[in-house]
């Protein structure tokens, strides 16, 4: 993909090989100050887009060469998460339902409604937001659960599961002392001031690692 200037501000990528419809979009989306690109083929959104960049795609289900749910089904696949609403002249409920299940923010169907393309552009744009900051706060989480011993993982593990001082000590073999030290250094670690703290960074752990095991064994007791 063509790398582009970098930007904080989002970018709705329109695909539709239609030109009228194309640049019946571009307008509108430009007319309420949001950017917009324009793009005849998915190919084309492939070869000359940066889908790192912050926004949604706004692209009609039957495109030529490669389809729609075909072009959120590779971006998915290399880890691209731009929010997509798809648009299409045909009630095709199989089709919708697929679209949806990969991750489709909406699905409209020709002709639009011009607010009914803003609403759903804006919601997807909204959700983009939100799953970037969620994205940084769950990495920043990432770093400081690699930084906790085996023990404390073990024992921040069993907090996260509702168990009592009392009862992680004998799940484990160790004394309550001991639990209660190694829980003291995994929330001091954590910047945790409370078990709730503790199950809001496990959230956002999940979040970045789409249910990869948190609590990996990495450095030594």
């Amino acid at each position: 993909m063509e790398a582009q200037s970098p930007s904080t501000e989002p970018v709705v990528h329109i695909v539709d090989d239609d030109d009228g419809i194309r640049d019946a979009l571009e307008d509108l989306f430009l007319s309420v100050g949001l950017q917009a690109r324009s793009y005849a083929t998915a190919i084309d959104f492939l070869d000359r887009a940066d889908p790192l960049l912050p926004g949604c795609l706004v692209s009609d289900v039957r495109l030529p060469q490669l389809g729609g749910l075909e072009l959120q089904e590779r971006l998915a696949s290399h880890g691209f998460l731009l929010p997509v609403v798809f648009m299409s002249g045909f009630a095709d409920i199989p089709m919708a339902v697929r679209g949806l299940k990969g991750g489709a923010r909406d699905f409209l169907l020709k002709p639009l409604r011009d607010q009914d393309v803003l609403d759903a552009a804006n919601a997807a744009i909204e959700f983009d937001r939100h799953s970037r900051v969620l994205a940084v706060e769950g990495g920043k989480a990432r770093l400081l659960f690699a930084s906790l011993t085996t023990r404390e993982k073990q024992v921040a593990s069993l907090i996260l599961a509702g168990r009592k001082n009392r009862q992680v000590a004998d799940d484990i073999g160790l004394s309550e002392i001991t639990v209660k030290i190694h829980r003291s250094n995994a929330m001091r670690k954590l910047g945790a001031h409370n078990v709730q703290d503790l199950v809001r960074m496990d959230r956002l752990l999940d979040f970045v690692l789409s249910g990869a095991n948190v609590h990996a064994e990495t450095p030594e007791d």
